[in-house]
């Protein structure tokens, strides 16, 4: 392909030629045509017309080749190819170059100019497979730099000369970046990161100006898109074996809060403050606003810290009670004396020490919503007035007569199996089937890890404002931790974790050393589950000492309680906690 220029034709330059410059000059040496790697090599104002100093871009011995390789080619047609010389860039710094210079032919094959090649040599591997070394006649050979990338390093990794031109760029820079090798190879670090520190406190430069080693800086780069990147990048000068410094070599990853995992939705979903992308988290967001649109009573099921209470006021907030109070009561926390009580309060001299009249949950709750954890942990006696008031809607004060309806909304929560406390009658069915009309179980974080990075950067905006701090993310080999932990705690313990870091990180990226160890966490719960066994064989035994003396005292209670050397009253103590558990 050519392109008409006056009276000559020039060559249609291609533009994505990494390192080679071209340029056409005429019988006096003026431009007539360059393409745009000889405007980035040489100089950018290069305009057509003007005169070409071959003086000014040229030095050291080979310059008098180049200047002979010219004037043969204009004045008797000759070529001259890969001549070794020393050209001198844009920046004004002085860089190894293999040159050629060829005639141009006009009309009636008269010489018309030169044209002009200029290969960085530091790109040769760049060019056709078959170029020849003009030394040896063999194949021109990837340079070590190229010979030692890592090509499949998890980590970005891409290596400038001291021209600050990218001499190398391995796949996960491609991937991470979505530049290809060709479109980077030769360019200017800067014109392609385009980093919030180019132009500052760039680690490369530092580094090339010091020679120090930098590591895990935070720094935001842009892809090809024009999307920020938030990256910890390491830096180091690169040496050849005289030790002198011929470039920089930086490695860059991403920061783990800002991953997305493959076949996942870019963004993480919630409702509310719930937060999650994994699909038991997208079914339950699906269903939620249903729920909250119903009145039904809902029961909600999961392990300790998996955000019971959270779905209960997301609920509440999304129902049209919303404007009403949302109440709770953990039914473990509070005496079985006392909860009565709590719930459906009481009138002045009810009991010894009742000296006045107290409202109760339930009238608390009017016009919004009663939430009662635990519920699995209530007592059958109180299960049974719970049940009348969700089938009559109407309660009583302790020691009171007048009837007050129950105008909440009932949602209740669990970590206990209720099916099995079904079967094991330490949980009415009755109320169980009233409380569970609308039924929502919990993951726990173990089995939903996909939810993990959304979760972290959840929590780290959160802690940012709390401990006045800029902690952007997670070091990749926290993540990779994170993924592999049982999260024995749940969310709760993600939370805990991660604020546990915050008491002793000092830059923007959590690393392990800010950690609690989790493998000693591990360790640490083993004593609590053995002592469990223990207690459960404990209780075994004893269940069976209590059965067996009853069993010989025909269900006399005062009988068995002799047999068994203790009063009828702490028989009566043992019986009913043994059927709690």
């Amino acid at each position: 392909m050519t392109k008409k220029m006056g009276t000559v034709e020039t060559p249609d330059f291609p533009e994505q030629i990494s390192g080679e410059a071209i340029l056409v000059l005429d019988r006096n040496q003026r431009v007539l045509g360059f393409n745009e790697r000889a405007q980035k090599m040489l100089r950018p104002e290069l305009t057509h017309g003007e005169r070409f100093s071959l003086e000014e871009h040229f030095e050291g011995p080979g310059m008098t080749a180049v200047m002979a390789a010219v004037d043969r080619a204009l004045s008797r047609g000759g070529g001259a190819e890969q001549l070794k010389a020393r050209c001198i860039d844009a920046q004004g710094s002085p860089f190894d170059c293999v040159f050629s210079a060829n005639p141009l032919l006009g009309p009636n094959h008269l010489i018309a100019g030169v044209i002009i090649s200029i290969q960085d040599t530091a790109f040769s591997p760049l060019r056709i497979r078959d170029t020849l070394d003009p030394l040896t006649g063999q194949p021109l050979r990837p340079s070590p730099m190229y010979e030692s990338l890592l090509e499949h390093l998890a980590e970005g990794i891409f290596t400038i000369n001291i021209r600050w031109q990218i001499t190398s760029f391995n796949q996960t820079a491609e991937q991470l970046t979505g530049y290809s090798r060709e479109e980077v190879l030769g360019r200017y670090c800067w014109d392609i990161f385009r980093s919030d520190v180019c132009k500052s406190e760039c680690p490369l430069r530092l580094t090339l100006e010091s020679g120090i080693t930098r590591f895990d800086q935070d720094v935001r780069m842009m892809d090809k898109s024009g999307a920020r990147l938030p990256v910890l990048v390491n830096t180091s000068v690169v040496r050849d074996r005289d030790g002198k410094v011929v470039g920089a070599v930086e490695t860059f990853r991403l920061i783990s809060s800002a991953v997305e995992q493959p076949g996942l939705p870019s963004r993480p979903y919630s409702f509310s403050e719930i937060i999650g992308r994994s699909p038991a988290m997208e079914e339950l967001f699906r269903l939620l606003p249903d729920v909250a649109a119903s009145p039904a009573n809902v029961l909600i099921q999961g392990e300790s810290g998996t955000g019971k209470e959270l779905v209960a006021r997301a609920i509440h907030h999304h129902s049209p009670c919303k404007e009403g109070p949302f109440v709770a009561v953990n039914c473990s926390a509070l005496a079985e004396t006392l909860l009565e009580s709590e719930l459906f309060g009481h009138e002045k001299a009810a009991f010894t020490g009742a000296i006045r009249s107290k409202v109760g949950r339930f009238e608390l709750a009017r016009g919004g919503t009663l939430f009662l954890d635990e519920i699995g942990e209530l007592k059958p006696e109180l299960q049974v007035k719970l049940l009348r008031v969700l089938e009559q809607r109407v309660f009583e004060r302790v020691g009171g007569t007048r009837l007050i309806p129950m105008e909440a909304r009932i949602i209740s929560a669990t970590n206990r199996d209720l099916i099995r406390a079904l079967a094991e009658g330490s949980f009415r069915e009755d109320l169980f089937y009233r409380l569970r009309t609308v039924p929502i179980t919990l993951p726990p974080l173990r089995d939903r890890l996909a939810d993990l990075p959304p979760l972290v950067e959840h929590f780290l905006e959160r802690l940012n404002n709390k401990y006045q701090k800029e902690v952007r993310g997670l070091d990749p080999k926290v993540m990779a931790q994170f993924m592999k932990y049982p999260w024995p705690g749940n969310v709760r313990e993600l939370e805990r974790i991660l604020e546990y870091a915050y008491v002793f990180v000092k830059g923007p990226v959590i690393f392990e050393r800010n950690l609690p160890s989790l493998d000693q966490l591990m360790k640490e719960r083993l004593p609590e589950r053995k002592r469990r066994v223990v207690m459960a064989e404990g209780r075994k035994v004893e269940q069976d000492h209590l059965e067996k003396a009853l069993e010989q005292a025909g269900g006399r209670r005062r009988e068995a309680a002799n047999l068994l050397g203790i009063s009828r009253t702490s028989l009566w103590r043992k019986m009913k906690i043994l059927e709690q558990d």
